[in-house]
């Protein structure tokens, strides 16, 4: 009787071990198709405070310097709306105060990471070859999150040590990493959820990354206010753990429990969903495609206007956060002839107001480069998928088909920094009553960008054309650029390195004195990876 009684039990804890069968396979798997990004993300992020710190220590040599930097701060809503508010003024806050951008940045590693080995595994059809084996149910998704937060364990392991290595306090050091790895846990939990509930890898990852974006939002919008709405945000949260400054450790709490809850739910949702299934219905189009689907510019158009918009608007509102900060500037840099020798050796301008935008216009070039990157590998996604090989067996070229995708490759980070350059010159004119004047500065200011901006996406074609398999490299040479640039304003590498950047050689406008022939000479580099890029695509069978 005691047996029959137990029988359920028993069969329910089988059933329950079965459905993870096959882990560690899966999780070993991940880690082999993840060998180089997944370890790139994790240190590159995780040393990037410690790196903050090493650059600030010769800046900021007095505690009054300090002082100073941390009231200028507080005092400017676009800076704490960009970066978060900085507490107390040690060395380790207002050293890592910059690097808060990291809790968003290794948010989106995380999730990119999570839909790209859960939902691009079913949109593909490898998931559901692989689960006809002795795999379970909950195998592909266990090994992601291990794959995912433990790539986040390192990121802060690896930021707790780079910390200490600079002679910080261990209790900041610790609370610096550990924050930096529940973040990607967070949002890498999240992204599963997303997983389950979209019906495709592109609906998932816009669910995950609005998501971050929202939240961001709340965070800028409670930060420049009286900081009560920052608690809505989990980004706001990561912030709140207060590295260095009476470290408030119960805010791990919160962060703990959403990771955790945002985990079982989406091992619920996987097991009440068939796969390749969404919990969102998909939407029955219409019986006839419109005059806008005509054609594959207008396939393009359909596949690319979303992340297109929402990178718009978020230049848009980047530019009047810049624009509003420019009043600050002269304060943050109150008291270090340094920074100020290098603010205006950045910028190309003895005036600190200009040489801050032209600055701050090139790090929303190497910005608008990832948009740029993502759109070319748009066509790496439609080719792996096998609808880029539907397609052309219509009467639609090779290079028809690929240009109509270049199209908004290299017009929409175009408009994305013309309309950022808007909001920047809006605000700044504002604030000193010649808006039209200084409209057209930052409007030139971006402009001059944009053919170093091309450079980076013809290497991002030239990669798709020539070595396909290899086309996400893309992103870590754009990472490897904007480490070159950052720390190449301190004297880190030599001249011949800098020159490998693009966006360092544009004219550093505003205040700068503009020159033709760099531009050109950007612009013949990116034409020429282009047309090789496409000819290699032309030539070579699709994969």
């Amino acid at each position: 009787m005691t047996a029959i009684t137990a029988a359920p039990g028993l069969l329910a804890r089988a059933h329950t071990a079965s459905e993870f069968a096959g882990t560690g396979q899966m999780l070993r798997l991940s880690l082999r198709r993840d060998r180089v990004i997944a370890p790139l993300w994790s240190l590159a992020i995780g040393l990037m405070p410690a790196l903050q710190i090493v650059s600030i220590k010769d800046l900021y040599a007095t505690q009054q310097q300090l002082d100073t930097f941390a009231a200028t701060t507080a005092s400017s809503p676009a800076l704490l709306a960009m970066y978060g508010p900085v507490f107390g003024s040690s060395l380790g806050s207002i050293g890592t105060w910059k690097a808060g951008a990291m809790y968003a940045m290794i948010a989106i590693a995380a999730v990119l990471t999570v839909i790209r080995h859960t939902r691009v595994e079913e949109e593909t059809g490898r998931a559901e070859l692989v689960g006809a084996t002795s795999i379970g149910r909950f195998a592909g998704l266990t090994g992601t999150l291990l794959l995912t937060f433990g790539a986040a364990t390192v990121a802060g392991i690896a930021c707790t040590a780079s910390l200490l290595a600079t002679g910080l306090p261990v209790a900041g050091s610790v609370a610096w990493g550990v924050s930096l790895a529940m973040s990607a846990i967070v949002w890498g939990a999240l992204a599963a959820v997303a997983a389950q509930v979209s019906t495709g890898a592109r609906i998932a990852r816009g669910l995950a990354l609005g998501a971050l974006g929202a939240a961001f939002a709340v965070r800028a919008v409670g930060d420049a206010g009286n900081g009560v709405l920052s608690w809505f945000s989990p980004l706001g949260w990561s912030l709140q753990i207060r590295p260095f400054a009476e470290e408030r450790w119960w805010v791990l709490l919160p962060l703990v429990a959403l990771a955790a809850g945002a985990t079982l739910l989406a091992y619920q949702l996987l097991r009440t969903r068939d796969i390749g299934a969404g919990l969102l219905a998909e939407r029955p189009g219409p019986a006839m495609a419109g005059g806008s689907l005509a054609g594959p510019v207008g396939l393009a158009w359909r596949l690319q206007r979303g992340s297109m918009l929402a990178w718009t608007v978020g230049f848009a509102l980047y530019g009047l956060l810049i624009g509003g900060s420019i009043s600050s500037i002269g304060g943050m840099l109150e008291g270090s002839d340094n920074l100020r020798d290098i603010m205006a050796s950045l910028g190309g301008s003895a005036d600190l107001e200009k040489s801050f935008i032209a600055y701050a216009i090139m790090m929303l070039a190497a910005a608008a480069s990832a948009y740029s990157i993502s759109s070319v590998l748009r066509l790496h996604e439609e080719e792996n998928t096998g609808r880029a090989e539907t397609v052309l067996a219509a009467a639609v070229g090779r290079v028809t088909y690929t240009t109509s995708h270049l199209l908004f490759a290299l017009l929409a980070p175009a408009v994305a920094l013309l309309v950022a350059g808007v909001g920047i010159g809006l605000v700044w004119g504002a604030g000193d009553g010649d808006i039209g004047g200084r409209l057209g500065e930052s409007m030139a200011a971006v402009t001059v960008q944009l053919p170093a901006v091309w450079v980076v996406t013809a290497i991002a074609v030239l990669l798709f054309g020539v070595l396909p398999k290899y086309a996400s490299v893309a992103w870590a040479v754009l990472s490897t650029m904007i480490g070159i640039e950052l720390l190449g304003a301190f004297g880190t590498f030599p001249q011949w390195v800098m020159d490998l950047v693009p966006f360092v050689h544009p004219p550093k406008l505003p205040g700068g004195t503009f020159a033709l022939t760099p531009l050109l000479w950007l612009l013949v580099v990116a034409v020429a990876g282009l047309a090789v890029g496409l000819a290699a695509f032309r030539r070579r069978d699709l994969r």
